[in-house]
């Protein structure tokens, strides 16, 4: 009963700031993905991933990058993904709605099981948090970051990010946000040195985030 009513007062605001407190939606400049630099520092993105039109139909993302960075002298690799959303509510025209999927729903569907979970600073000094997963298929293990970045905010729970979207859409007239991610192999077991290729990558990223992603 509780879930239920939780779900129709979240329903009940979405339809009462859609309709009343933010008619005219802003949609604000940005850089497109495309422009996003192939090369940073050490690392390479050989080769950008594009995902089929029934999977962006499904995630109903506007703009992204997916790419595997590789850095050679250290033998590292590290998958970005970066989708964004330039709208997260119903439009009216098609009536479809676009709202970030959160990873950890998505996941278990495609094989993975999340055995460690965890919210955590983001140590590029941005203020926001991040989600920390340790993530198992088989013998693979591999380890995922994530947060949203949404008008000028870095954010690791679905709970916020809903909330603060509520609020913005209002004042602002802004829904538009991001799925950041970053997903690195674990190789022998070896934790810490998928953190510190995560570490090192990360700083090489977040700086240009802004672009991309308008505040």
């Amino acid at each position: 009963m509780t879930k239920l009513l939780a779900a129709i007062v979240i329903l009940g605001l979405n339809a009462y700031v859609f309709w009343y407190l933010g008619s005219d939606e802003v949609i604000p400049p940005r850089t497109h993905f495309a422009s996003f630099p192939d090369q940073l520092g050490k690392w390479h993105c050989i080769d950008r991933e594009e995902m089929d039109e029934a999977i962006i139909k499904n995630l109903k993302v506007t703009d992204y990058i997916s790419c595997a960075f590789i850095n050679p002298e250290e033998n590292e690799s590290v998958h970005l993904y970066i989708g964004y959303h330039e709208r997260q509510t119903r439009n009216r025209e098609t009536g479809t709605a676009s709202s970030i999927h959160p990873p950890e729903h998505c996941l278990p569907g495609s094989g993975w099981d999340v055995i460690d979970s965890k919210i955590v600073p983001i140590g590029s000094g941005s203020g926001g948090e991040a989600k920390r997963f340790v993530i198992a298929k088989g013998n693979q293990r591999a380890l995922v970051y994530f947060w949203y970045q949404s008008r000028g905010r870095v954010i690791a729970r679905n709970h916020e990010k809903i909330l603060w979207m509520f609020l913005d859409r209002a004042r602002r007239g802004r829904t538009d946000g991001s799925l950041v991610r970053f997903t690195i192999p674990i190789q022998h077991g070896d934790v810490e040195a998928a953190e510190a290729s995560f570490q090192e990558f990360e700083r090489q990223v977040v700086p240009l985030l802004p672009e991309f992603i308008p505040d």
